[in-house]
């Protein structure tokens, strides 16, 4: 620690740093943070913010606490720097950011935290001797800001506008990341005008969801540098994905427990564990990876039999199923959990799909279990995810696995902020004009 600070010492001299920005995730997985003079960076062990800033809904209003009734919602938390996060901002003036965790003001975590919830599973495969190596594919859009008319009516530029006639804006936003450490590995046009597809380089722990919580904040600042407006916002029938392309390995990181030797299409025992506690949790952590009513609507694609839930199935090497399961591209045996929208927040998908699978590793559950009704397990469903948002809150509060794993304290959180705002969908039409500034 002790050699890190004066690292830093070193690079905010050499760069002459003047502000040091403390960012943090809030449920939704924006970025709320608060910037201090670089003068009082060595001096501080974190910075206070109103709690309320990291729980309320994007455009806050006074009723909403009553109606969430959250406990010392008006107290300060403490913004603590994670100094292994700290990088300078390529695109923004002498100016650093460090990722921080959330604690109250006595020192215990906030448990509400989206990031210190995927630490508390990345520990949890630790102590089964296990780690895990993950990342992030997002689809966004592209906007030019006169484009932007309202939240109903939006028009394109063309897709090719990025790969072919803006390039100073690609390579900006591509070298960045690489220097603020996310590590995007590729980029394309993807199925709709303006959509963009980009995947990020594997990583172990908690390393992987940081890339993709700096890369949502990034891209916006640099877009805006070109009068571009990001958006990872999901509406009327456009659909940008969000995919968590992960493998489970020993835990000194150096064997694929998922591959089986000669590369043939076939999952290790451990690997098909996994799989169907991914499978088993399937509906609520559609909860967690579809967070809203729109992004939902892409469920649709993996079934026809009712108009009330999906059911979601697994394969080789085929993208139109939920869990794809890759055994090509030289990184070994890989699943892609592609239950996930582009809004939903890195960290708790981390989270979400490490308890998930984790428990079908301890229970050693099989595909057989999944499919076969078992009367001592009750909670073993055919995989099936409801359409509905609020079914999908009912399976999040039932699925006992995942509430135990992510902590009741959040679970009871975000199910009241979710249904909060599933009631005032309609009549906070301030708050869906600008979610997609903001997600």
């Amino acid at each position: 620690m002790a050699s890190l600070i004066e690292h830093i010492k070193e690079q905010m001299a050499r760069d002459i740093i003047q502000f040091v920005r403390f960012e943090a995730t809030d449920l939704h997985g924006v970025s709320r943070s608060k910037s201090i003079p670089s003068r009082f960076f060595h001096e501080l062990h974190g910075v206070s913010m109103p709690r309320g800033y990291l729980e309320l809904t994007l455009n806050p209003k006074d009723s909403e606490v009553d109606h969430i009734s959250a406990t010392n919602f008006n107290c300060d938390i403490l913004l603590s720097p994670d100094l292994s996060t700290f990088r300078v901002l390529p695109w923004t003036e002498q100016t650093a950011r460090v990722i921080c965790d959330s604690f109250t003001i006595l020192g215990t975590p906030l448990l509400t935290s989206p990031r210190y919830i995927a630490k508390q599973q990345l520990s949890q495969l630790q102590e089964n001797g296990l780690s895990l190596r993950s990342a992030f594919t997002y689809e966004f859009c592209i906007y030019g800001i006169a484009e932007i008319v309202n939240s109903k009516t939006i028009s394109f530029p063309a897709a090719s506008i990025l790969n072919n006639y803006d390039q100073p804006f690609i390579q900006e936003l591509i070298e960045g990341m690489y220097h603020i450490g996310a590590n995007i590995e590729s980029f394309s046009s993807s199925t709709g005008p303006g959509q963009m597809d980009i995947s990020f380089h594997p990583e172990f722990g908690i390393a992987a969801a940081d890339s993709a919580f700096t890369f949502r904040t990034g891209i916006k600042e640099v877009a805006k540098k070109y009068n571009y407006i990001a958006s990872f916002f999901t509406e009327n029938g456009f659909y940008n994905s969000g995919i968590l392309s992960h493998s489970l390995w020993d835990f000194n990181g150096q064997k694929n427990l998922f591959s089986v030797d000669g590369g043939v299409q076939a999952l290790t025992n451990i690997g098909k564990n996994w799989l169907a506690g991914l499978l088993v949790h399937s509906a609520a952590l559609s909860c967690l990876m579809a967070p809203t009513v729109s992004c939902r609507k892409r469920y649709a694609k993996y079934g026809k039999e009712s108009k009330d839930f999906v059911t979601v199935n697994s394969a080789f090497n085929d993208n139109s199923c939920a869990f794809n399961i890759k055994c090509h591209g030289g990184k070994g045996t890989q699943i892609d959990n592609k239950l996930g929208s582009a809004t939903a927040n890195p960290y708790l998908v981390l989270a979400a799909t490490i308890a998930a699978g984790l428990d079908g590793v301890k229970r050693e559950l099989s595909f057989q279990d999944v499919s076969e009704e078992n009367q001592n397990t009750p909670q073993l469903k055919p995989a099936a995810i409801p359409l509905k948002l609020e079914d999908a809150l009912a399976a999040l509060e039932e699925d006992l696995c995942l509430r135990e794993a992510l902590g009741d304290t959040f679970i009871r959180y975000f199910v009241a902020m979710k249904r909060y705002e599933l009631e005032t969908e309609e009549t906070d039409a301030d708050r869906n004009k600008f979610l997609e500034y903001f997600i």
